[in-house]
C-alpha cells in the first residue's frame, strides 16, 4: 500500500520538479531530462520500499512527500 501511495504522490512531485525545470531554463530538453531522472528515482525508490525498507521508514517517505507536494501545490 505504501508504495502505491508513493506512487500517488511521486507523479504530481515529478510534475512540479518538470514545470520548476522549464521555469528556469526554458529548455524542452532539460525538461525531458529532468522527467527522466524523477521516474528513475521514484521507480527506484518504489523498488526499494518493496523489498529492502522497514515500513515505518517507507511511510515516513510517503508522508514527507505528501506534505512537500501540498505545500508546493499551495505555494504554485
Amino acid at each position: 500500500m505504501a508504495a502505491v501511495g508513493w506512487g500517488v504522490v511521486g507523479v504530481p512531485l515529478v510534475l512540479i520538479v518538470m514545470a520548476k525545470v522549464r521555469d528556469r531554463t526554458g529548455s524542452s530538453g532539460q525538461v525531458a531530462i529532468g522527467g527522466a531522472i524523477g521516474v528513475t528515482v521514484l521507480i527506484l525508490t518504489a523498488v526499494l520500499m518493496l523489498t529492502v525498507l522497514p515500513g515505518v521508514l517507507t511511510w515516513v517517505i510517503v508522508a514527507v512527500a505528501a506534505a512537500a507536494v501540498s505545500v508546493m501545490m499551495l505555494a504554485s
